[in-house]
């Protein structure tokens, strides 16, 4: 659903904002609404703030557009957090009980540590099987 400022709905997803979740290049917000829910249950389990790196891409983001395919994050399905070392185990491990996350994406050396979550099923991303786990 691509949602404005105006009809961002915090009263059902109240830890995260439209700002958060909008594409950093064009503005746009086209975010699956079943995939927000998950996060938003991720959030509760996890009892602490979630700090959103990225969520929503256009197709015309710089960070698409370098890619061969447009990414899970084109979907509204994906998002970004930034978490390290010890909390990035707990957001870890509380994804994976979840059971929902079927693309994680671990980058947890240097600068700007992560953890990459998404719900894309096989037939949705036929060019990467899922579940699949990955790291950066």
């Amino acid at each position: 659903m691509n949602y404005t400022e105006q009809t961002w709905p915090s009263d059902r997803w109240p830890n995260f904002s439209f700002n958060e979740a909008k594409c950093s290049h064009t503005g746009r917000c086209d975010i699956n609404n079943g995939f927000m829910d998950q996060l938003q249950e991720l959030r509760r389990r996890y009892d602490r703030p979630i700090t959103v790196t990225s969520l929503y891409r256009h197709v015309t983001h710089p960070v698409e557009e370098a890619k061969e395919q447009p990414g899970a994050h084109t979907t509204g399905k994906a998002v970004d957090i930034a978490v390290s070392h010890a909390e990035a185990h707990t957001v870890l491990r509380l994804a994976m009980n979840m059971g929902v996350f079927l693309g994680v994406g671990v980058k947890q050396k240097g600068t700007g540590r992560f953890l990459h979550l998404d719900v894309l099923r096989n037939e949705e991303v036929s060019y990467i099987p899922r579940p699949r786990l990955w790291s950066y």
